[in-house]
């Protein structure tokens, strides 16, 4: 059954929401893979918040049994993959196990951001790529004006292009024989030694480190040795299998196949997305290409809001890397908000998803400080260093340079909306590139933007200039020298070491009396002024006054000289002069909170 000629593998790719999903869950009905009784909406989207959100957060791998009318029993092979683009990386491993591509588009909404990031993925790796139109029972469909976009925006004929609607079942065989006739065969089987390429892995507590992988030649038995190509790493194999979608032991996987190992391996972070694995006896002389380790992008400080819950939050972060070899972290203290830890994401996305899993999972109420991205210092005695933190940058005068890293960012917009837009990345110091048009209604404007511009609210904003119907894709594209400095926030002289970032120089002053304004109407007043302050280095740049609580002395004064009441006031100056001078200002955990969560 497992003969070549007969194995197709294949993923879908789309735009979020576009419905690869619920396309994967008809094809499972389509085949009999899942019985009637079993089956439920997004059967491969295994966590509540996959389901809630109707993202795809971890790749879920399915074979199916499918009896053509034209050619006898294939095996498919279909790989679930995520969409968005903090997780492009594992899109990319997932492109490269299979041999065709269905490109799943919303024939409502037409060719989005990522429909062409992943399109253009899938093109880079040589895939075959489907077109299926989805979603084309629904009135506001637009077959014809999509069809048009198709050949435009991709270069692909019209005519290639498949009609279904996912949710109702129409056009579902039509896409089973095309996946049977135009997908090709399992490719680089003539390879010599065994090789497999690792596109995923989770953790198991009874069974350890599972890898997800496809076996490009040769054949993995359970109690093989194998070794990780990249890490150098030796592996005994306990046991071999497929999803069907659950894991079903198989006891050997041949080329073409693509399944499970269970290893003798405990950490996943041990095991590295897109590495290859091979007989420790007889080993491929060279890898499957298009391997490189995955960096986190974006830090943040992640804090529990009831000290107490250190450790909770250590052991949450400790459980949540099991699963995601992605999130790095390591612990830190702030003189404000106590212990936590200094974590590094793929994207905001990712950031978003870690705090909301570690919210419910773990039922942990945490802060996170302002996201920051990592940075190139270059010190003027020549040292460079990396710095993901604004507390680790050196001092100013040892400072040549700072380079901050790059995004080339796809958006695509009604017509409409392109004069806010391009606006809106003048604000935040990018350039347009180009402008395509796409149809009638809708361009795709190509930018290049500096990543830390785009972190807070840049997306919620280019979903209100569009009303809802903008979307962005980026990639990075590298480091550039910028005029970057670190400013600080000082309360009564002291700097505040939770409020410090990194910001552009042309944007300092604006930033600091945003923040001085914020803190001045969250802060509780004392009984003595206090001073808010930005400052870069030793030079203050914003300033707001919080007045002091005044006690009415002169109230026993009913009548008589003014000079008794001024005499009054005068010592009440004096004391508050002496104890401004002695003074201690404590900012209280909910001024953090308030401040932090409206800054991100």
């Amino acid at each position: 059954m497992s003969a070549l000629n007969h194995i197709r593998n294949f993923c879908i790719i789309a735009h979020i929401d576009h419905g690869k999903t619920t396309l994967s869950d008809r094809l499972l009905e389509a085949t009999h893979t899942v019985q009637k009784r079993k089956m439920q909406d997004q059967l491969l989207d295994s966590m509540d918040l996959e389901r809630e959100r109707g993202i795809t957060i971890k790749c879920h791998p399915v074979t199916m049994r499918y009896q053509s009318p034209n050619g006898g029993e294939f095996l498919l092979n279909l790989i679930d993959t995520p969409g968005h683009v903090d997780f492009s990386y594992e899109v990319s491993r997932s492109i490269a196990a299979c041999e065709g591509a269905l490109l799943l588009i919303d024939a409502s909404q037409g060719i989005e951001a990522q429909t062409v990031a992943n399109a253009n993925l899938a093109i880079e790796q040589e895939l075959v790529i489907i077109p299926v139109l989805n979603k084309i029972d629904l009135q506001s469909a637009q077959p014809d004006v999509i069809l048009t976009q198709l050949e435009d925006v991709l270069a692909i004929p019209r005519e290639e292009a498949l009609m279904a609607s996912a949710k109702s079942g129409l056009g579902i065989d039509a896409i089973l024989e095309a996946v049977v006739s135009r997908i090709p065969s399992p490719r680089g089987s003539d390879y010599p030694q065994t090789r497999c390429l690792v596109f995923d892995s989770v953790f198991d507590t009874y069974q350890g480190v599972i890898c997800y992988l496809r076996v490009f030649s040769g054949e993995v038995k359970t109690g093989d040795e194998m070794l990780l190509m990249g890490t150098q790493q030796r592996v005994q194999v306990k046991d071999v299998g497929i999803f069907s979608p659950q894991m079903t032991s198989t006891k050997t996987l041949t080329a073409g196949q693509v399944g499970y190992i269970v290893t003798n391996i405990k950490d996943v972070s041990e095991i590295k997305i897109g590495d290859t694995i091979t007989h420790y006896s007889d080993p491929a002389a060279e890898m499957l290409p298009g391997y490189k380790e995955v960096h986190p992008m974006v830090f943040s400080g992640l804090y529990p809001i009831d000290t107490s819950d250190y450790e909770k939050l250590k052991a949450a972060l400790a459980r949540l890397q099991l699963n995601d070899a992605a999130l790095v972290y390591q612990s830190e203290s702030s003189t404000a908000l106590g212990f936590g830890f200094r974590c590094g994401f793929l994207g905001l996305l990712h950031m978003e998803i870690v705090q909301e899993r570690i919210r419910r999972e773990y039922n942990l109420d945490v802060i996170s400080t302002y996201p920051s991205v990592v940075y190139h210092v270059y010190k003027t005695d020549g040292e460079e260093l990396v710095v993901d933190n604004p507390l680790h940058l050196p001092d100013p005068s040892s400072i040549a340079s700072i380079q901050e890293p790059m995004i080339r960012a796809m958006i695509h917009i009604p017509n409409e909306s392109i004069g806010d837009m391009l606006m809106l990345v003048a604000e935040k110091r990018g350039t347009c590139v180009r402008t395509d048009t796409v149809d009638a209604h809708r361009v795709m404007l190509c930018c290049e933007l500096p990543l830390n511009e785009v972190l807070v609210d840049f997306n919620d904003r280019l979903k209100s200039i569009t009303k809802g119907y903008g979307s962005m894709d980026y990639e990075l594209m590298g480091y550039q020298t910028s005029n970057l400095v670190k400013m600080d926030l000082l309360v009564n002289g002291e700097a505040i070491d939770a409020f410090s970032l990194i910001v552009h120089r042309e944007k300092a002053v604006t930033r600091g009396r945003e923040l001085c304004q914020k803190l001045k109407e969250i802060l509780p007043r004392q009984m003595f002024a206090i001073a808010i302050q930005a400052a870069i280095g030793s030079t203050i740049i914003a300033r707001e006054t919080l007045g002091a609580y005044r006690k009415d002395v002169t109230a026993k004064c009913y009548g008589g000289d003014i000079t008794r009441k001024r005499k009054l006031l005068e010592k009440q100056k004096e004391g508050k002069k002496k104890m401004k001078q002695i003074g201690k200002v404590s900012i209280p955990q909910d001024a953090f909170i308030k401040i932090l969560k409206s800054s991100t």
